[in-house]
């Protein structure tokens, strides 16, 4: 009988170690939990550079206050809000405010800007031409298929005299249709993956290239120095910590956004991109 007992009394217990287990894999990026209740574990997505750059920076003054910041990176722009809704992810940290509002209007995600931490220029680049003014009549821009970035490439052309858009448009949500006068007769083409542009501007494709400056800074360039031209610092475009909705009230993530607002991660952002990466005041 002392024998049949113990048998089902450590079946008993692998069963429940083993549940132990499964509900451990199945919290996974939700966060680990200390004796007291507070996260301690924290998985935010990001794009390579710099956004995982600044947060590898980020790590040992997360560690201070007690919280294990994972870092996953991430080659697109699709795929870190898809594992964001599905609870891979705590947080992601590579979009502006734009791009979020319009995955949320696509997409039907339940999220939140938590902060905004950065600005990257968008940058105009040519092989060809070393201004915008130089630009020929019926000139070729490449740029992303990301409808959210339209808007700021075409506010950009237009300040710098190329396009006029449409009286009463809003810039952010402006679109190639509402272009009303293109003197240079410019042809748009706005097919592209956003990663792929600085490899068509490097196999000198087009005659202007539109690529953002966390791709540009990826490949090697310099948007300050590269580029023909350069998106304002007071752009709209602030990158932000994006979160499921609710969770931005987290301890974890209101540390995470105060340390990547910090005085020494704005002045390590400033020294590490020389102002082509710009930190949010």
């Amino acid at each position: 009988m002392k024998k049949v007992l113990s048998a089902l009394l450590l079946t008993v217990l692998v069963l429940a170690l083993a549940a132990c287990g499964t509900k451990d894999k199945e919290d996974g990026a939700k966060g680990s939990k200390n004796a007291s209740g507070e996260q301690t574990k924290l998985v935010v997505g990001a794009s390579n550079t710099p956004h995982a750059v600044i947060l590898e920076k980020v790590k040992p003054l997360l560690q201070e206050k007690g919280i294990d910041l994972e870092i996953e990176t991430y080659q697109d722009y699709i795929l870190p809000n898809k594992d964001l809704e599905s609870g891979l992810l705590d947080a992601n940290y590579f979009q502006t405010i734009p791009y979020l509002e319009s995955q949320m209007a696509d997409f039907g995600y339940d999220f939140v800007n938590a902060g905004g931490i950065h600005i990257e220029p968008m940058g105009v680049y040519s092989k060809k031409y070393k201004s915008l003014d130089e630009l020929p009549d019926g000139a070729t821009v490449l740029m992303s298929n990301s409808v959210s970035d339209h808007g700021r490439v075409l506010e950009m052309l237009e300040e710098n005299g190329l396009i006029t858009l449409a009286e009463g448009v809003d810039k952010v949500k402006a679109e190639l249709s509402d272009i009303v006068d293109n003197p240079k007769n410019l042809q748009f083409e706005p097919d592209y993956e956003a990663a792929l542009l600085p490899t068509l501007y490097n196999n000198n494709e087009g005659d202007a290239v539109l690529i953002n400056s966390n791709y540009a800074i990826d490949a090697g360039l310099n948007p300050l120095e590269d580029s023909i031209a350069i998106e304002k610092t007071d752009s709209p475009y602030v990158n932000v910590i994006t979160v499921r909705s609710g969770d931005e009230n987290s301890d974890a993530i209101k540390a995470l956004v105060e340390v990547l607002t910090s005085e020494e991660i704005q002045e390590f952002i400033l020294n590490e991109w020389n102002g082509s990466v710009v930190p949010v005041k």
